[in-house]
């Protein structure tokens, strides 16, 4: 009896010493994992390359780089995140390093972004979500075996299955980040924000650690397991210098709903600034902003997408979604101030989304982010 009085007194201080270095090494291992609120050291990184000059040209966004950064780049390849819009999660983390960004419905008028990650890092991202097919197809235009970082994803049978399709195509546990499969530290919750906010919108990543974990753990760099490098079939598209301050248009307001009777949450205008030649976002008439540097959205060109969206009417509560981007459409360019409008092709998953003119001519897109917002086809589009 005297025995057992002593264990359990025993067994409860090892418990708490336990937890307690648990939370100590939990809270050193979230600190290292790159928050914006910590310094480290890519501090230095950012002194080093103050005095080298930007001449190496970015093959995802067109924009000029340094040799440094240039290193960097070609010793991975593209990434491709998902990241939530529903009101919860924002800010969001991590979307002015994006070199672009698509943005869908993914349910219920709610939209999501696929941002795609190559020449610029981002210390943290998030909030991550889960895959939709339409996102895949779209990612499959950069290069061989893109990486794909989301948490879980529209599995119901059917023509939206979009775990399925990645299987299909060979990607899961190779190219396919997906968090369900992959331990922390290469993905965590922010438990600061969880007090008003549901778990599902508190999952965050960043570049570092996804590249880190698609070199180490998938023998993923920027070739693949057989010696192929990513760009080997990969479609640049064409880029232009900005437009001097003269030539620019004077089209200073963009704005449009995605399910137009519904959630004006999820509204958007793009503001064109034309001394500095970008477009500043909004959402819900507030300007949208990243949380990791508190600075507004902004894009050096604003594309629409016009394309079919249907219901894939697989028996899932709240209904998946399908889009018909493999195909061709009506769009609209926004760059330099001006408006052009544009048809849009993608005829097989593989081939990158390109915009043509009226004389069937390539859209060259000015050297910045590329933002696409895909719109139901009969959205009504102000500007």
């Amino acid at each position: 009896m005297i025995e057992k009085k002593i264990a359990i007194p025993f067994i409860f201080i090892i418990f708490l010493l336990s937890t307690l270095g648990s939370y100590l090494v939990f809270s050193k291992e979230k600190n290292y994992l790159l928050s914006p609120l910590v310094k480290n050291n890519k501090d230095k990184l950012e002194d080093d390359k103050k005095d080298e000059p930007k001449t190496e040209v970015c093959p995802i966004n067109g924009m000029y780089y340094t040799e440094t950064e240039r290193r960097k780049w070609e010793a991975r390849r593209p990434l491709g995140v998902m990241i939530e819009n529903h009101t919860e999660a924002r800010p969001q983390s991590g979307l002015t390093a994006a070199d672009v960004i698509f943005e869908v419905v993914a349910e219920g008028g709610i939209t999501r972004f696929l941002a795609i990650f190559y020449c610029q890092d981002a210390d943290y991202i998030g909030p991550v979500r889960s895959a939709r097919i339409y996102f895949i197809k779209l990612l499959e235009g950069f290069g061989e075996n893109p990486l794909y970082a989301h948490v879980g994803g529209a599995n119901t049978p059917g023509p939206a299955d979009a775990l399925g399709y990645l299987k299909d195509l060979g990607w899961n546990s190779y190219n396919d980040l997906n968090q369900f499969s992959i331990p922390f530290p290469y993905f965590w919750r922010d438990y600061e924000r969880l007090p008003n906010r549901v778990t599902e919108h508190t999952m965050y990543s960043s570049t570092e650690k996804l590249w880190q974990y698609a070199k180490e753990k998938r023998k993923l760099t920027d070739i693949d397991s057989e010696g192929v490098r990513w760009n080997k079939n990969y479609q640049q598209w064409q880029f232009i210098d900005d437009y001097s301050k003269e030539e620019r248009g004077d089209i200073k307001n963009i704005s449009f709903g995605f399910w137009d009777s519904l959630f004006d949450e999820y509204k958007v205008e793009w503001n064109y600034d034309r001394e500095t030649n970008f477009y500043l976002r909004k959402n819900s008439g507030q300007p949208h902003n990243d949380r990791n540097n508190n600075q507004q959205i902004k894009a050096k060109n604003v594309v629409i997408i016009f394309a079919e969206e249907s219901s894939a009417n697989d028996g899932y509560p709240g209904g998946h979604l399908l889009y018909g981007i493999i195909n061709q459409g009506n769009g609209l360019v926004f760059q330099n101030g001006n408006v052009y409008k544009a048809v849009w092709k993608k005829k097989k998953t593989t081939d990158q989304i390109k915009l043509y003119n009226e004389n069937n001519e390539e859209i060259a897109f000015v050297r910045g982010q590329i933002w696409f917002e895909i719109l139901p086809v009969g959205n009504k589009v102000v500007y």
